[in-house]
């Protein structure tokens, strides 16, 4: 494994950190600055939303940059952001820092991506994003956890303190491992970078994104009301029933990860098709704390799972030009989260009860199944050698290293 990935999973580590981590704080951050705990919350979505906007507005702002220096300046706008938060001295300067932060994760994800392929040979491009984005699933089974515990024992403060740490060290990784750009790297422009939205199975492709995220944290976002109110577990259960849940997603990355390289459509058909099984049984057993510690697991693996083959699906798709096509695909992954979400919430406060987020991101991942299945017959129809098989462009992805 070249260590480049390494220094790219502990800036997705850190990353992850950062987005996850506040949602065990709430109650002492809006204690701390007299803010009611819905106000807090867009610490949250405020965080989500400045994603989408750099994920889309920083990627195209630097696609004509060498990729390296750019993954610094964005660990440094990372560490600003986290020492902004842990400085705070009040609410609006901490949400400042929250969305300074944010503006790097979808620009990180995305040209990281790009980089991550870069450093290995073809066969290898989803195994490689895999990689770095077990920063990401780490960061949910042991970071959070231990962040959270941190800021429950020395103020929630230091556990920004110390995410600011973690990006130092990402920073010092990239700078040291990461291969420098080449004499002959591709020219890359921003034109050039718009014209892989012309592809429409690059749009099928965020469509899927959106779905099929959607449906998992549909699910997920309320699951600490579901796993108390209807499986009956005690809410000193929770943190450790969401570590299965983390476990699934480092699982699924991993296996995604390599069965994408063989067959990237066959894996997100049937990663997907499996996902809605799950949450469909979710729905129906949810009642059962048995079967809900099973299937925790299954539904983080199963959902994580699609994401190396997605984001090196649009990559390929985009032909010379994926930078920003991989940006707009994390900005995507953020979309579904915050519509999932809102419609699992409408559920319940239409009066449905705690498992209609689960029917509800049953739903969309059947409505994410039927896209995915109709994008690759196209593929198939349109080119015998889809991008199924077809490698990245190696030449455009010369920037990389």
């Amino acid at each position: 494994m070249p260590l480049g990935l390494l220094a790219l999973a502990i800036g997705a580590f850190g990353i992850g950190l950062t987005e996850f981590v506040i949602m065990g704080l709430l109650p002492e951050v809006a204690a701390d600055f007299g803010v009611t705990e819905a106000t807090a919350g867009w610490l949250i979505s405020g965080y989500a939303l400045a994603v989408v906007v750099g994920a889309l507005g920083i990627t195209a702002a630097t696609v004509r940059l060498p990729r390296k220096p750019v993954l610094l300046g964005l660990v440094v706008l990372f560490i600003v952001g986290n020492a902004l938060t842990a400085v705070a001295p009040d609410y609006g300067t901490a949400l400042a820092g929250r969305i300074i932060a944010a503006l790097c994760h979808g620009a990180f994800f995305g040209i990281g991506s790009v980089v991550a392929t870069g450093l290995v040979e073809p066969a290898k491009k989803a195994r490689a994003i895999a990689i770095m984005f077990t920063g990401l699933t780490t960061a949910n089974v042991l970071g959070v956890p231990f962040g959270t515990f941190l800021g429950q024992q020395l103020g929630w403060r230091s556990t920004f303190w110390a995410i600011s740490i973690i990006g130092v060290i990402a920073f010092l990784g990239i700078l040291l491992l990461v291969p420098s750009s080449g004499e002959g790297e591709v020219q890359v422009s921003l034109r050039r970078e718009l014209s892989a939205f012309r592809s429409g199975q690059v749009w099928l492709s965020l469509v899927v994104t959106v779905l099929g995220f959607g449906g998992m944290f549909g699910a997920f976002t309320y699951i600490a009301y579901t796993l108390t109110g209807v499986s009956g577990f005690a809410a000193s259960a929770v943190p450790w029933l969401l570590v299965l849940f983390g476990a699934g997603l480092v699982v699924g990355n991993w296996a995604g990860g390599r069965l994408a390289d063989r067959s990237i459509d066959g894996t997100i058909v049937a990663f997907l098709g499996a996902l809605t099984v799950v949450l469909v049984a979710f729905g129906l057993l949810a009642g059962s704390p048995v079967a809900t510690a099973i299937i925790l697991p299954l539904m983080g693996g199963f959902g994580f799972g699609t994401v190396p083959g997605l984001q090196s699906r649009i990559m390929n798709y985009a032909g010379g030009a994926p930078t920003l096509a991989s940006g707009a695909n994390i900005g995507a992954f953020n979309v579904g989260n915050a519509l999932g979400a809102w419609a699992g919430g409408l559920g319940i406060a239409a009066g449905l009860g705690y498992t209609s987020p689960i029917w509800i991101g049953a739903a969309f991942t059947v409505v994410a199944l039927a896209v995915m299945i109709v994008a690759a017959v196209l593929a198939v129809r349109t080119r015998p050698d889809s991008a199924d098989a077809a490698p990245v462009d190696t030449t455009a992805l010369a920037a990389a290293h």
